[in-house]
């Protein structure tokens, strides 16, 4: 690892733009088959990320992958049930396989894992821009390191640059300027409640519709606490989508006055820095996927959950696509530029569904009431139960949970 501009190397095969996730996941898989890797990232390793941290079965199985499970758990803090808590105090604790770690701990774990398998991590460097031959092709990328400016060539760049669209208009394959959503958390120090919030909460009520609010148990005693609305902006589909009334620092005060426990922490803990705002991409959708010598991984590609707010799992997963897609061209020489975008594609047209039914479960979020429907349900019908835990592992559809076929079939199990 070095930050100096005289260590970048002119070319690597594959250039990886954001040590995120969905990047570091990349680079570590293709590191693993031999490849040429080059990690670049605009913060030092160990950077902060505005997020839930909750790590749901998709993120397991997906570190489980990259043999990094292990020394995640380690550092996690691990729970065994989501709370979800209705519009009138109603709950139902869902199993599953989870964890919680701040992304600072995480992304560290991940990028460093990428580099004990043979990739290279520069930063702090700044993208600009892609370099481009004759025809348009993708063929490296130009940085900022203070006053210096740096081009490095590659065979294939990966833009892992997460919610942020100026990169991806930059590149050409923005397709949506506005975000999905936008989510506020801070981390509270909390010794003393240790124990008496042991679980993921999820809350949905009227004082933070149409989002939801969280309390997850933390590392070191802390807790992270936040709200998110994943329906922020309307009219996605001309690009350029005109923000909600949606202001978050009410919405986080109203789930502290609303939600007892909320409340408590706030009060008996002591905030660590400061409530921290961030957009969302979800759906798989508002960018193009690919150019010639370029493919988008992780939350820049729409990577994160609409319903839940999920991303981490699901973007190292779209990282692995990618290297994949990479390693396959490598191990057959028949296979060229255009197939290696379209394996990578078909990867994510795959995936597409699943997005498809939890943005249809996303009106849980705009109607709080189903959510009152579902834990009351859910509290005499162990078949539901299994059903929404369903939900966290993939194994169950979402979107069936809130259709009108769904909401009958409530009152039969």
């Amino acid at each position: 690892m070095s930050s100096a501009v005289s260590d970048l190397p002119s070319h690597t095969n594959v250039l990886i733009i954001g040590a995120g996730p969905a990047g570091s996941a990349a680079a570590r898989v293709l590191a693993q088959a031999g490849v040429d890797v080059l990690l670049v990232d605009q913060h030092p390793m160990g950077r902060d990320k505005i997020c839930g941290d909750g790590l749901i079965p998709d993120a397991h199985q997906a570190l489980q992958r990259l043999g990094l499970l292990e020394p995640v758990m380690a550092r996690a803090r691990h729970v065994t049930h989501v709370g979800c808590i209705g519009p009138r105090g109603g709950r139902i604790d869902v199993p599953g396989e989870l964890a919680v770690l701040p992304r600072r701990e995480l992304d560290e774990i991940l990028a460093q894992g990428a580099v004990d398998a043979g990739a290279r991590f520069m930063a702090p460097y700044r993208f600009e821009n892609v370099l481009e031959d004759a025809s348009g092709r993708v063929v490296g990328a130009r940085f900022r390191c203070g006053e210096q400016h740096v081009e490095i060539r590659a065979d294939w760049v990966l833009l892992a640059t997460g919610a942020n669209p100026k990169p991806l208009q930059t590149v050409g394959l923005c397709e949506r300027h506005t975000p999905s959503g936008v989510a506020l958390r801070g981390y509270v120090h909390a010794p003393a409640l240790v124990g008496k919030i042991p679980m993921m909460d999820v809350v949905w009520n009227r004082a933070v519709r149409p989002g939801y609010g969280w309390i997850f148990p933390a590392p070191g005693d802390c807790f992270n606490i936040g709200v998110g609305v994943t329906d922020s902006h309307r009219d996605l589909s001309s690009g350029k989508g005109a923000k909600k009334d949606v202001n978050l620092r009410a919405i986080f005060d109203a789930f502290c006055a609303h939600y007892p426990p909320a409340a408590t922490l706030m009060r008996d803990g002591r905030l660590v820095g400061e409530l921290k705002g961030a957009p969302l991409r979800c759906t798989l959708r508002g960018a193009r996927w690919s150019r010639p010598g370029l493919m988008v991984i992780g939350e820049a590609a729409g990577s994160t959950y609409s319903f839940t707010g999920e991303g981490i799992g699901k973007a190292m997963e779209t990282g692995m696509l990618a290297a994949d897609a990479l390693i396959a061209a490598r191990q057959d020489a028949s296979l060229d530029e255009a197939q290696v975008r379209q394996r990578y594609e078909q990867g994510l047209r795959h995936l597409q569904p699943r997005y498809d039914l939890y943005e249809r479960a996303n009106r849980v979020n705009a109607m709080p009431w189903l959510a009152d429907l579902l834990i009351w349900r859910a509290q005499r019908s162990p078949r539901l139960l299994r059903r929404m835990s369903g939900v966290l592992n993939e194994t169950s559809n979402p979107g069936n949970l809130v259709s009108l076929k769904g909401l009958a079939r409530l009152f039969l199990e």
